[in-house]
């Protein structure tokens, strides 16, 4: 069992890395840190670089936590691949921030969230980062 968390290095994906660590500690339990980009963009931002991933390495391994980082560009959409690393995990929870959209915005680019919710096999939190409407 495991808990999966969205990470984006963004303030929600780190709201949602907060959250999930005191969970996999709380539970012992490993946590599986999902990164993922569609690789669309020649510059993206959404996607951790080698200095990123060896700093959330570090704060991972001082905070005490099992942890495994996935971390891919494969231009799979970001619902699929942390729905698919929750289904390989036997995930017992999925994590994940809360950004604000536009009902329009939701319309048009959907919701990764929202297709998260519905679709996970397992329990989901989602949050806002602090200070954010």
């Amino acid at each position: 069992m495991s808990i999966v968390v969205g990470y984006l290095p963004n303030a929600e994906g780190e709201a949602a890395l907060d959250r999930a660590v005191d969970e996999a500690l709380r539970r012992g339990t490993r946590l599986v840190v999902v990164n993922t980009s569609k690789g669309d963009a020649p510059v993206d931002d959404r996607l951790i670089d080698a200095r990123q991933h060896h700093a959330l390495e570090r704060r991972l391994t001082e905070a005490g936590v099992d942890f495994w980082i996935e971390r891919s560009a494969r231009g799979g959409d970001a619902a699929d691949e942390i729905l698919a690393a929750a289904a390989a995990q036997e995930a017992e929870l999925i994590v994940i921030g809360l950004r604000k959209r536009t009902a329009v915005g939701k319309f048009l680019m959907g919701s990764t969230a929202q297709r998260v919710i519905l679709q996970a096999g397992c329990p989901v939190l989602s949050l806002k980062a602090p200070g954010r409407p």
